[in-house]
């Protein structure tokens, strides 16, 4: 078992960004909502400290990483490392050489379930685009010879990635909102806020107390129903909570769900009998690091992965069947508010 010698930052998009402030006060928090930003929507709540100017400093962070990571703008760095694959190494920011840097570490940990270097993989069935289909089995033979993280070459001192072969890419897109979300807190950290949640599309992250002093309450999505509504809720005292699914990008034909995690081992979404997996964790950049990676890995294997961690991660596993797996260390905080659902032993 590795883990990674992080302990993280922050990312975000700019496209339609439109955004509403309220004024603090004991009974409003100052918050603000942007749309469409990491193709989602982002809030940042200030329960304590702050003010428009540190909103304003964290949004602006957010745009300055996804510039840096996004496959989505044909000048981002992410862009330059995977042209250059097998030509040269590319110098990049501390921002994306510490992502790269911890997806390795991710994927290690995965024993070839997942991997940041699934990005042929992602083109290929353009899940969530116009494009989505299903490839062909020699397509993914293929798309399969060009994934594997061992050949994603970092030089620290020069800071630069290079990347084996070519026709390999990276896609930093099941680690990149943890990072985001851990970096929006620091810029709130360092300007005078105390207590604060994050929400950057169901990434999750809380710092501080709620001035009523009660835990925060997290929700935990049900996966076969629209997004917002809930399963169940965890309290906790701070943290992370990050969550995988089915239902988060995917395709349907003749009758079966093509979703967008998928297995690198086989090419193909990673079809376990799991609807969705929720991690918790100190900070977000650990649990969207590992929420990919234990979802890939199914229930029992991924229980095994989650508790041999000796606390460093929880979760909370919903099945096909709508059963529910809670690991120990997080039973005795998770309610069960949707009828339908078992909660397994």
């Amino acid at each position: 078992m590795k883990f990674p010698t992080h302990r993280a930052r922050g990312l975000a998009a700019v496209a339609l960004v439109f955004f509403s402030s309220v004024i603090a006060s004991a009974a409003a928090p100052l918050e603000r909502t942007v749309y469409n930003l990491l193709g989602t929507t982002c809030l940042v709540r200030l329960y304590t400290g702050g003010s428009e100017a540190a909103l304003d400093k964290a949004f602006a962070r957010l745009a300055e990483i996804e510039a840096r990571m996004t496959i989505n703008k044909p000048d981002s760095e992410l862009i330059e490392v995977n042209k250059a694959a097998g030509i040269r190494p590319v110098k990049v920011t501390a921002d994306v050489f510490e992502v790269i840097s911890n997806g390795l570490w991710y994927s290690a940990d995965g024993n070839g379930a997942f991997d940041i270097t699934v990005a042929p993989l992602v083109q290929l069935w353009g899940i969530g685009t116009p494009t989505a289909r299903i490839p062909g089995d020699q397509e993914i033979k293929t798309a399969l010879r060009f994934i594997n993280y061992r050949d994603v070459i970092l030089d620290e001192k020069a800071s630069t990635v290079f990347l084996k072969k070519r026709g390999m890419g990276l896609d930093l897109g099941s680690v990149a909102k943890g990072y985001a979300a851990d970096e929006v807190m620091r810029i709130l950290r360092a300007n005078g806020v105390s207590a604060a949640l994050v929400d950057l599309g169901g990434n999750v992250l809380v710092m501080g107390s709620k001035p009523d002093r009660s835990p925060w309450r997290i929700g935990i999505q049900n996966p076969i129903e629209a997004r917002g509504t809930k399963i169940g809720y965890v309290d906790i005292a701070g943290g992370s909570v990050t969550t995988a699914g089915t239902y988060e990008r995917y395709f349907e034909q003749n009758g079966k769900r093509y979703f967008h995690i998928l297995d690198a081992r086989t090419g193909f979404p990673a079809w376990n009998g799991l609807s969705a997996v929720a991690i918790l964790a100190a900070d977000s950049f650990t649990a969207d690091g590992y929420d990919t990676l234990v979802f890939t890995l199914g229930l029992e294997e991924g229980r095994k992965f989650v508790e041999s961690t000796k606390g460093l991660i929880d979760a909370v596993f919903i099945t096909e069947k709508k059963e529910i797996y809670v690991t120990p260390g997080l039973r005795s905080r998770f309610t069960l508010t949707e009828t339908g659902f078992t909660v397994l032993k």
